[in-house]
């Protein structure tokens, strides 16, 4: 029998039965340690494409919850053994004690990647990660996260200090400069994220935020009109964009971000 997720109607019509799924075998697995699982990324913020986007999750744990039963937990939820529909599952367990308090670490007990697009992955190390994926995904789990069991997720998740996040956000701009193992499309999408962010103080999902910076900032409308056109493609198949012009959108976002990260600072 599957688990009964509170709110199935907000959720993606194609994922709720793996949602239910993956909620009962956690549950099964972690046992009265287990205190939430909620859906963070695209799905919390309203914007997940089937066969493009990534399913994330996250799940608070009791930190006394043992290592082998961490492992336990990274098989039953591994791609093939629960099939993921989507690209691939990005899953991230913190102990409470740390979910609870501001933080710029990583911070995670585990860290796992699987799916069909995705290659399987379980960390348990967070010291071999950067930090400042997992400071912007709680910083977006705090604001928009979707409960999928167990206690509201601002009772057990705290948004990170605005200093860490704005350091979190211009080194994720930094590492989408560097290109290697990103898609062109999905650079300059989060780009007009974090400068949508900068620029309104919440986040928004990257089509949204994409639409708000092509109207407000004309110059770069015909790149972001091109990475929307590509993101409505299978993620096989995305639109070539052209390398200078994304490298020149990058360092425009760079510079908004580090005024916006300057101003905080003072």
């Amino acid at each position: 029998m599957r688990a009964t997720l509170p709110d199935p109607q907000s959720l993606p019509h194609e994922l709720r039965p793996y949602l239910e799924d993956l909620v009962q075998r956690t549950r099964t697995v972690c046992g009265s340690h287990l205190v939430s699982v909620f859906a963070v990324g695209s799905i919390a913020l309203g914007d997940y494409r089937h066969g493009r986007s990534d399913v994330d999750v996250t799940v608070v744990v009791d930190p006394a919850l043992p290592t082998a039963v961490l492992r336990e937990l990274a098989e039953a939820l591994a791609h093939p053994a629960l099939p993921c529909p989507a690209a691939g599952l990005e899953l991230v367990v913190y102990g409470s004690d740390f979910a609870e308090r501001p933080s710029a670490e990583a911070g995670y007990l585990l860290d796992l990647d699987t799916g069909a697009l995705l290659p399987n992955r379980a960390s348990f190390d967070p010291s071999r990660s950067p930090a400042f994926w997992y400071v912007i995904d709680r910083s977006i789990a705090h604001q928009s996260g979707r409960l999928l069991y167990g206690s509201p997720v601002r009772q057990v998740l705290a948004a990170p200090a605005e200093r860490d996040l704005f350091a979190a956000i211009l080194a994720s701009v930094r590492e989408h400069t560097k290109g290697k193992g990103h898609l062109s499309d999905n650079q300059v999408l989060n780009g007009c994220r974090s400068v949508a962010f900068c620029r309104t103080g919440h986040w928004l999902a990257k089509r949204e935020a994409a639409r708000a910076i092509a109207n407000t900032d004309k110059d770069f409308q015909p790149l972001i009109e091109s990475a929307l056109r590509s993101f409505e493609r299978p993620r096989s198949a995305p639109i070539a964009l052209p390398t200078a012009v994304v490298e020149n959108f990058l360092a425009w976002v760079r510079e908004r971000v580090e005024e916006a990260a300057e101003t905080i600072a003072r």
